[in-house]
């Protein structure tokens, strides 16, 4: 008996709802069959090249952090992690507001800056003025804070030489790089125990003029001994100690780095600083500089250019500007014109 045409129409439904339903069954054991197809393809090409034995001169490091040979194109290491941060800035302003972190650490500071400060100002969030029982409250709060940052003698001898390196460079007026420099040559006398039977200024002082010598920033021990509460003698027999005991490699003071500085003190030309650096080059290289004070030789080299260049300076205003005597600078002007064969 031939099949109705309702029998007919739900043959065609089952078939129709087996073929969906195992269609993405087939689908997936194709595309399992064909993935491994590929991946032992790949094992087969990677087999092929054997990382270790790779030339480093043939790898090239790109912009996006990734390690490649450069003639088969094998990506040998990736670094995709970008350490920036995930705002633009495209101005210092708008930099500065975006910025989630404090101020950076420091080495002139007892605790690298990392302690937190109760602020003076007596406010509120909100900039009004809190009232008198908590402004007593606050005082007691940031005397506190003040004690508690020092925990033993060590940071609090620290504390104090850090200050006083400060305060000699600002008077001095050095660079930061340079309050820097001295604040680790101090940790490093500290740590090695340098400072015991020494004062704290005279140590912390031949720390700044070793970090001025390093820096490559001419002051002169005068200099230095004006802005210290410690006589010179004291700051040079400290300074060669722990120059020694630390290692710090000194080489000689470079006379013609006092010329610039000098001559913008005397209002002198840029002709009398190039003729002044000449005389010295000259000078130091018939072995006159050798066992001479360097301040002294650059005063001497440009009272010599100021009398050439017909823009006189008198031995007193020279000496009084390098801090030196005039019998210094008369004595190494004198050794100066002979070496270049000029008559006074």
């Amino acid at each position: 008996m031939a099949p109705t045409f309702t029998e007919n129409l739900y043959q065609y439904a089952g078939d129709y709802y087996i073929n969906a339903m195992t269609g993405p069954t087939r689908q997936r054991e194709y595309d399992r069959q064909r993935t491994g197809q590929e991946d032992e393809d790949e094992n087969v090409e990677d087999g092929e090249i054997d990382v270790d034995e790779l030339d480093p001169e043939e790898l090239t490091r790109t912009a996006d952090g990734e390690l490649i040979h450069e003639e088969t194109g094998l990506i040998v290491e990736e670094e995709q992690i970008d350490p920036g941060p995930e705002w633009r800035a495209f101005n210092h302003s708008e930099r500065q507001s975006k910025s989630r972190v404090g101020a950076p650490t420091t080495q002139t500071m007892h605790d690298k800056g990392l302690t937190t400060t109760i602020d003076w100002k007596d406010k509120d969030a909100y900039g009004r003025s809190i009232s008198s029982k908590k402004r007593s409250q606050m005082h007691r709060l940031r005397k506190w804070q003040e004690r508690i940052r020092t925990k033993d003698a060590g940071e609090r001898n620290l504390q104090f030489a850090l200050s006083e390196i400060d305060r000699m460079a600002s008077a001095l007026g050095v660079p930061r790089s340079v309050r820097e420099v001295a604040s680790v040559i101090y940790r490093r006398a500290l740590s090695e125990d340098l400072i015991r039977g020494r004062s704290i200024e005279g140590v912390s002082t031949a720390a700044l003029y070793a970090a001025c010598r390093k820096e490559g920033i001419p002051r002169s021990l005068e200099e230095i001994s004006d802005v210290s509460r410690v006589e010179r003698k004291e700051i040079g027999r400290t300074y060669r100690y722990i120059s020694q005991e630390l290692g710090l490699e000194m080489k000689p003071v470079d006379p013609k780095k006092y010329v610039p500085r000098f001559s913008s003190e005397l209002e002198l030309s840029e002709e009398v600083q190039a003729k002044a650096n000449e005389i010295i080059e000259t000078t130091a290289e018939k072995g006159l500089l050798s066992g001479k004070s360097p301040t002294g030789y650059a005063a001497a080299a440009i009272y010599a250019a100021s009398l050439l260049c017909n823009e006189k300076k008198t031995q007193r205003e020279v000496a009084d500007v390098a801090q030196v005597t005039e019998v210094t600078i008369r004595n190494r002007y004198q050794e100066q014109i002979e070496a270049m064969g000029i008559h006074s």
